[in-house]
């Protein structure tokens, strides 16, 4: 009987210590605010590159903040804004401003798996993601560039609108930070995000660089993030519609 208890337990003892990892994941990278001036290089599927750049700036955390990110760079695209409201409980609220024909757009759910920009980040991508909004499963044990990691099972629930339908999840057991995220929509694996330059920021461990793969289209576009701090004094007011209007 204590054999037959055990087996029939294991998943959901697994789900329970796979949730665990993940909320102490979350736990670690905790901050009121968050800014950083992304550089970006997008290779298409030949090696071309295609440099753009953007300021992030974000305010609360994980499920309940709100996010303004603003292109710098290049010429075409310089003042392009986009303004997330992520909720705990339901899909973020996301708007995009265009500065050229000073227009706004709310980005439906069904266009959220399309290209953010020319990047190989859909506007998904951009949400944050609350760890109660998935279901896990703890598979075992992997090494990523040499760290060893747990390889977690995230499977969307029912009342998170999401193009994947699974991602697995490798978190480092040395800092708990993600080393790689492999996103699949049905049974292909549609994209793969790897963090790499790996530091402790005002005591948060934080990747400096992440690479996304759109496995698909056989493209990449490396994130580097510059000159970032964490809990900055961010007025509220600034992260509205009206208010990426105005800048």
């Amino acid at each position: 009987m204590l054999l037959i208890g055990w087996l029939l337990g294991a998943g959901h003892a697994f789900a329970q210590d796979a949730r665990a990892i993940v909320a102490e994941a979350q736990r670690r990278t905790e901050a009121t605010s968050q800014r950083y001036e992304g550089v970006l290089q997008v290779f298409n599927a030949k090696g071309a590159i295609a440099d753009k750049r953007w300021l992030l700036e974000r305010l609360g955390s994980h499920g309940n903040s709100r996010m303004v990110l603003r292109f710098t760079a290049p010429a075409e695209v310089k003042g392009v804004a986009m303004l997330v409201v992520n909720h705990p409980d339901r899909a973020s609220d996301q708007w995009m401003w265009t500065p050229a024909i000073e227009r706004d757009r709310r980005i439906a759910l069904q266009d959220r798996s399309t290209q953010f920009f020319g990047t190989d980040f859909s506007f998904e991508d951009l949400e944050e993601r609350d760890v109660d909004q998935f279901d896990y499963t703890l598979l075992g044990e992997e090494a990523v560039d040499g760290a060893s990691c747990w390889k977690i099972q995230s499977v969307p629930k029912k009342s998170k609108t999401s193009q994947y339908t699974r991602s697995m999840v490798w978190i480092r057991k040395d800092n708990y930070v993600p080393a790689r995220v492999e996103s699949y929509v049905r049974d292909q694996a549609a994209r793969r995000l790897n963090y790499s330059d790996i530091h402790t920021v005002q005591g948060i461990w934080t990747a400096r660089v992440l690479e996304m793969s759109d496995l698909r289209r056989g493209s990449r576009t490396r994130l580097t993030l510059d000159k970032l701090e964490y809990n900055l004094p961010l007025k509220e007011e600034n992260f509205t519609l009206q208010a990426l209007r105005r800048q």
